[in-house]
């Protein structure tokens, strides 16, 4: 087993104060970096887990101003994981379809280009973590799958790009993974017909989508960029 030493970088984890993006953020720390992570709560103590380990930033991600302000006031940077997103239940009402791109897609892309200078500086790495439905369509959601489609898109390119800054920048696809936002899926009446879809026959976990980000961040997957990681059990194979 990989043991990852990321003692003394500095990493940002946006979302990262439930679910994937806390797990991701613990598995950071665990490994001797200094973590910050962002969230749209006022405070880390509005929070049910305790987040006290972490440098906790309030950033709403379809705020440009914000966006703007919470980079420049930020300083250095090493490894930039971009986690946060959301899907609505409105996405075929254009305020709910602009909003959720905007969150998933032109927010996340914006922190990117407002770190490039530091990233490039620092020789840094960038993790982004989209969705199986960065390659399947979920009917429900149009706007959650064309960000998805659309940053796998938008991370191929800025590797190409930024390769010859030194940034490398890969992406992690989960599919059902254990948190509260699959708490639909467990409380459905079609919960086994879906986990008859995965060929693992059950739920990821949080800690196995973290050690996949690990990895693309590490100096282990040094020649690797411009790449998507699928960790869905198997759930695209059908």
């Amino acid at each position: 087993m990989i043991k990852f030493d990321f003692s003394g970088k500095i990493i940002l984890v946006t979302g990262g104060t439930q679910g994937i993006g806390l797990s991701i953020a613990q598995k950071f720390l665990d490994a001797g970096a200094i973590v910050h992570i962002t969230g749209t709560r006022a405070a880390a103590g509005d929070y049910e887990d305790d987040l006290s380990s972490f440098t906790y930033h309030r950033l709403r991600m379809d705020d440009p101003e914000e966006r703007a302000a919470f980079v420049e006031g930020f300083g250095p940077l090493d490894i930039l994981i971009s986690n946060a997103g959301q899907s609505r239940d409105d996405e075929y009402d254009m305020p709910g379809f602009r909003n959720t791109l905007e969150v998933n897609l032109t927010g996340p892309a914006e922190l990117c280009y407002l770190f490039h200078p530091v990233l490039k500086e620092r020789k840094g790495s960038i993790v982004i973590v989209g969705s199986s439905a960065c390659f399947i369509a979920l009917r429900a959601f149009p706007s959650y799958t064309a960000s998805k489609a659309g940053i796998l898109g938008f991370t191929r390119a800025v590797a190409d790009q930024w390769s010859r800054d030194g940034i490398r920048v890969n992406l992690v696809a989960p599919g059902f993974i254990k948190t509260r936002i699959i708490d639909w899926a467990e409380q459905s009446a079609s919960r086994d017909a879906i986990l008859q879809t995965i060929p693992a026959r059950r739920w990821g976990d949080p800690a196995e989508v973290a050690v996949a980000v690990l990895f693309l961040a590490s100096e282990e997957a040094s020649y690797i960029t411009g790449q998507s990681i699928v960790v869905d059990g198997g759930l695209m194979l059908r």
